[in-house]
This record gives structure tokens, C-alpha cells and sequence, in this order.
């Protein structure tokens, strides 16, 4: 039977999160000119978690590896993003996200708002195999396209070695193979090249 106040609800929500598309990152896209949204990242991931399943360090569920991407920054519809790099941002992410998933979960039919808001708590917990994976392309994702483009976001910011390294320390739970690649292809050869400060002398 058709529930017209469910449908609503879901209709409601759908709406709301069309203002994902509006929530600029830092990373530029592939022309090089234009900086990713946040349903760009967020479709960007799910494909390539289709693709390098197979790369995982363990057995994961894909569609809802998958689901999980497409849904843990939608928070940033009421909490804005917060730069991988701004450690004065990073001191009330939580809180603001915490406030957002309450905020944007509650729009949906109670089972439905549960559900997805679960699956950002898993993600944020960062202990299932699935969690571990979507870690990996929210981390990895975003070195590709800096890798792409010259490096214009990291030349931009002044991303320095240490601070790739420390956002990748996790990387590795999700693929070894995929971290070990990207250590190599994408962070040592644009320290290399000038694109990321070297800082490895400082430590």
C-alpha cells in the first residue's frame, strides 16, 4: 500500500541533500579549474569501490561499502567540509557533524534515518571491513585528483610531506596494495617533483 507521509518524508529528504551538490572541496577536478563538490566525491568513490573491491585487505560487503560513501557527507550539508588540513576546523568536526547526521537522518521515515545514520556511525568508528575499505577511497580519492592536476590544491595549501603521511596513516586498514601504490605513484613521486613540501628532514 502506497504511503503517501513516507513518501513524503523520503521526497523531503531527497530535496535537502541536492545542497550536497553546493559543498565545495579543496581538491579541483580533473580540468584542473574546477574545485569537486561533495556528491562529486561521493559518486567518484562508489565507482571506484566497485572497481577495487577486489583490493581490499579483507572480504567487504561492496553495495554497502558503497552506500556508505554515498551517504557519510551528507552531514556536511549543515556542517560545511572540513579541509583534510585544517586542524582548527578538525577541533569541532565532530561535534558539528554529530549535530548534522541528527539533523538530516531525522528527515527520513524512522527505519530508513536509522539505517543510513548507522552506517556514517560505522564509518566514523572505523572497525568493520567496510568502514576500514571506504576509509581507504576517502583518503585515496582525493590523491589521484591532486595527482592530476599538478598538484594545484596541495601547491595552494603548502601540504606539506608529514601531513600526507598523517592523513594516510590509516589508508593501509582498508588496502595495503592500494596505500603502498599510492605511497609510491602518487606521494613520494609529487614530493619528488615539488607538488608536496618535503619535510622529512624536520622530523
Amino acid at each position: 500500500m502506497f504511503d503517501q507521509e513516507r513518501f513524503e518524508k523520503q521526497l523531503a529528504f531527497i530535496r535537502e541533500i541536492d545542497k550536497e551538490k553546493m559543498i565545495k572541496r579543496q581538491s579541483y577536478i580533473t580540468d584542473c579549474e574546477t574545485r569537486e563538490n561533495d556528491a562529486d566525491h561521493a559518486w567518484h568513490m562508489a565507482i571506484m569501490t566497485m572497481l577495487l573491491s577486489e583490493y581490499s585487505n579483507e572480504k567487504i560487503d561492496v553495495l554497502k561499502t558503497m552506500t556508505m560513501l554515498l551517504i557519510h557527507d551528507l552531514v556536511e550539508v549543515y556542517a560545511g567540509d572540513t579541509y583534510a588540513y585544517d586542524e582548527e576546523g578538525k577541533k569541532t568536526q565532530a561535534e558539528r557533524e554529530a549535530k548534522a547526521a541528527d539533523k538530516i537522518y531525522s528527515l527520513l521515515p524512522e527505519d530508513q534515518g536509522e539505517y543510513l545514520k548507522s552506517l556514517w556511525l560505522e564509518f566514523e568508528d572505523q572497525k568493520t571491513p567496510e568502514a576500514k575499505f571506504a576509509r581507504t577511497m576517502d583518503c585515496f580519492q582525493p590523491l589521484i585528483l591532486n595527482d592530476a592536476t599538478d598538484g594545484r590544491a596541495w601547491k595552494e595549501h603548502g601540504v606539506k610531506r608529514s601531513w600526507v603521511m598523517r592523513r594516510n596513516q590509516n589508508t593501509g586498514a582498508g588496502s595495503e596494495d592500494i596505500w603502498a601504490y599510492a605511497r609510491e605513484h602518487l606521494v613520494e613521486k609529487n614530493v619528488k617533483n615539488g607538488n608536496i613540501i618535503d619535510d622529512s628532514s624536520e622530523a
